[in-house]
């Protein structure tokens, strides 16, 4: 593979810095990869050189041989890469698993009594097609309005089949429906309201208006009132139903708020749709990770989803620049045949529709992922980003906590498949130095804990995968000083804080960082590591003075020893409550000449001050 590698990148590093498409190839001659490049060189070569997430490396590793096509401009590349994609359908490609489009409104009329359905294609069956207006929501809305609007029938009966059998449903009582099943209205006033509905569905409300408003006016003036009325209530009940043409015609949606989020596990990339300024639907599709960034990939979404549905919006709001909004652009407004706006909002109410579509996003991703897929991915990319051998399944991290020269102290936690191991913690109270030196500590404290794992303790008696320091390299390089001196070989970092005090980074002995800020679960967790540490650190400080300050004074009064002095603690509680005793409480705890030592340094103080 060493070699193959070699190959490759030596090919890579002749081809042009020019833009062009690249088809990755694996040792059967499958197509398992089509990326675009604004310079070929630059790009192709980077697959054969450094290191990648997991999902690059596996398709690297397969890689046999590839073709590239030289294009003349990075429009032309984007088209080539679409086309490609569509034809090879490659494996480590992001695929949109949905490639039906939208779905459209069927309507067979070679039926004496044609009613309305919802189909995913069309076909070539003398029906008639409407749309595609939308998603599977959409659509059966638009149904829903047209035939309410008309009072056509949303039954299962069929007609004429069914006429006469039974009475008329609840529709007809709510004025929802003509109730064609009692024969009456005739088939003839059917089809009359049907191609009313038809043409609705072609974008002619308007002019289905302007005869509805003629009819009423020429049934006014021949003295048919019960007619005129009719006309007038259906001229406005269409009135109000063009006010959501948008939705039904055919015509272009308003807007479309992209959101895309990439989770351990899975990626989400999510459509909100608003017309009118109103939310209508929301579209997603979970994905494996992508190998490419996020950029890259919702670009390539892009133009699977709009491709597909062959309905464009006026505007696209994406959640972040991509290089290719300008091509994007003009590849969709080529499609759409009418202008196709892509950007990426920075702030206010156009932003705030981002992030919304954002949260559905990750929601999404959460809903999807169970708490065991995200721990193999926490580990994953931990393993990854920092070059181990092996999953980190038992993470050991150590902490120092001082205050001036006295009680220096330091804590141990460990982390199970991400879950701290309580009965793994452990302190040390550290006893080489007196004066505050967090390196020599931290190398006491490591040194004593491996020391106990080398002499068998049986508290000690797991080795972790991951060492994990709270400091920086300096801190790292006295760890792995630790570890070479006990022919210990466990990877070990340093916690790089914020100036909000936060993990923002892990780094190596060596003093290479690795941000941790890009994946949310890997930094939520370190972050919880290093608080955990440093609070258990704290809590053992503040015990020993506690005990240290409790101690002090007793220590001074003659006649009290350890076993008094325990004594009197765990009667009062308290330094405070000793002091306020009088000679009866004290003299039910200690002997009597004890008890008036004590008695007489407390009050004897009091009268000095």
């Amino acid at each position: 593979m060493i070699q193959v590698t070699e190959a490759l990148r030596e090919k890579a590093n002749k081809l042009p810095l020019k833009p062009g498409v690249y088809i990755m190839k694996d040792a059967g001659g499958d197509v398992i990869y089509v990326g675009k490049a604004k310079k070929l060189k630059n790009r192709v070569s980077s697959y054969f050189r450094g290191s990648h997430d997991s999902k690059t490396a596996a398709m690297v590793s397969k890689i046999s041989d590839f073709e590239v096509i030289i294009a003349n401009s990075e429009f032309e590349a984007l088209v080539l890469e679409n086309s490609l994609i569509k034809r090879h359908t490659p494996h480590y490609n992001i695929m949109l698993k949905d490639g039906k489009g939208y779905p459209l409104v069927r309507l067979d009329i070679r039926q004496p009594y044609p009613s309305f359905s919802m189909v995913s294609k069309a076909e070539n069956d003398g029906a008639r097609y409407f749309g595609p207006f939308g998603g599977r929501v959409t659509t059966r809305e638009a149904i829903d309005a047209i035939c309410k609007t008309l009072k056509l029938p949303t039954c299962r009966r069929q007609f004429p089949r069914d006429i006469g059998k039974g009475r008329p449903c609840l529709n007809y009582h709510m004025g929802a429906c003509d109730a064609y099943c009692r024969g009456v209205p005739s088939a003839e006033e059917y089809r009359r309201a049907v191609r009313e509905a038809e043409m609705i569905l072609d974008g002619k409300a308007a002019e289905l208006c302007s005869v509805l408003e003629k009819e009423m006016l020429e049934a006014a003036e021949a003295l048919k009132f019960e007619l005129a009325s009719e006309k007038r209530d259906k001229l406005r009940a269409i009135q109000k139903l063009e006010a959501r043409q948008t939705v039904v015609s055919g015509k272009p949606v308003d807007t479309d708020v992209i959101g895309f989020v990439r989770g351990l596990a899975k990626s989400c990339f999510v459509v909100l749709r608003f017309i009118g300024g109103s939310l209508l639907e929301k579209e997603f599709e979970l994905l494996e990770n992508p190998i490419e960034d996020d950029r890259e990939a919702v670009s390539e979404l892009l133009r699977q989803y709009y491709s597909g549905r062959g309905v464009y919006p006026k505007n696209i709001y994406l959640p972040f620049e991509t290089e290719e909004n300008s091509l994007l652009e003009r590849l969709f407004t080529e499609q759409a045949g009418h202008r196709v706006y892509v950007t990426t909002p920075r702030k206010g109410e156009k932003r705030r529709l981002v992030e919304t579509a954002n949260v559905n996003a990750a929601e999404e991703i959460n809903r999807a992922t169970n708490r065991e897929e995200k721990t193999l991915k926490t580990l994953e990319w931990l393993k990854n980003a920092l070059g181990l051998e092996k999953s980190p399944e038992r993470i050991e991290a150590f902490d120092i906590s001082n205050t001036g020269s006295s009680d220096i102290v330091a804590s141990m936690t460990v982390f199970e498949r991400l879950k701290p191991l309580k009965s793994g913690y452990r302190r040390f109270k550290i006893r080489g130095v007196q004066t505050p030196d967090d390196y020599y500590s931290m190398s006491e404290t490591l040194s004593r804990r491996f020391e106990r794992y080398l002499r068998g303790d049986g508290s000690f008696d797991a080795l972790p995968d991951l060492i994990l320091i709270d400091g920086g390299q300096a801190h790292a390089n006295v760890a792995k000083a630790v570890m070479s001196e006990k022919g210990l070989d466990i990877p070990v970092f340093g916690m790089v804080k914020d100036d909000r005090h936060r993990t923002r980074a892990l780094i190596s002995p060596e003093g290479a960082e690795i941000g941790i800020g890009s994946n949310p679960a890997v930094f939520s967790f370190v972050g919880k590591i290093q608080e955990e540490t440093h609070r258990f650190a704290i809590e053992y400080h503040r015990a020993l003075r506690t005990k240290s300050v409790r101690g002090s004074e007793l220590d001074r009064i003659a006649g009290v020893g350890e076993a008094r002095k325990a004594a009197l603690l765990k009667k009062f509680k308290s330094v405070r409550a000793i002091r306020n005793a009088d000679m009866d409480e004290l003299t039910s705890v200690v002997p009597k000449n004890t008890a008036a030592a004590v008695y007489e340094y407390y009050h004897k103080k009091e009268e000095e001050k």
